[in-house]
């Protein structure tokens, strides 16, 4: 049975930073690409983030230049460095795997990834 458990994330006063991390268990993930989304109250979920699991990144617009990306492809492990937080950057943080056959492929819609952690809350204070 595929678990991802996520872990980090916390209340951060605006401009400061947190990391995230997730990690898959029971099957091999080397194929996987790994992507981030965050769900804001009130707030359709949304895509932050994602690594191919040939090591390509792409990043929305919004997070580009203060979130980065990272993996451990051995590990099966993903993280997520958030810096210069603002307010509107608090949300669920979810983390995600998808299986693709090409290592380019940078999945950046929910309905491409197959496995979801259980979510994890970065609150921004201004």
């Amino acid at each position: 049975q595929v678990r991802v458990v996520q872990s980090g994330g916390g209340l951060v006063q605006a401009g400061g930073s947190l990391s995230l991390s997730c990690a898959a268990f029971g099957s091999t993930f080397s194929d996987y690409a790994m992507g981030w989304f965050r769900q804001a109250p009130g707030k359709e979920r949304e895509f932050i983030a994602t690594i191919a699991w040939g090591g390509s990144k792409y990043y929305d617009d919004s997070v580009k230049g203060r979130f980065t990306i990272s993996r451990e492809r051995a590990k099966n492990t993903a993280s997520l460095q958030v810096n210069s937080l603002k307010p509107e950057d608090t949300a669920v943080y979810y983390c995600a795997l998808g299986k693709y056959e090409s290592f380019l492929v940078l999945p950046r819609r929910d309905a491409e990834y197959e496995y979801w952690g259980q979510g994890t809350q970065v609150t921004v204070s201004s």
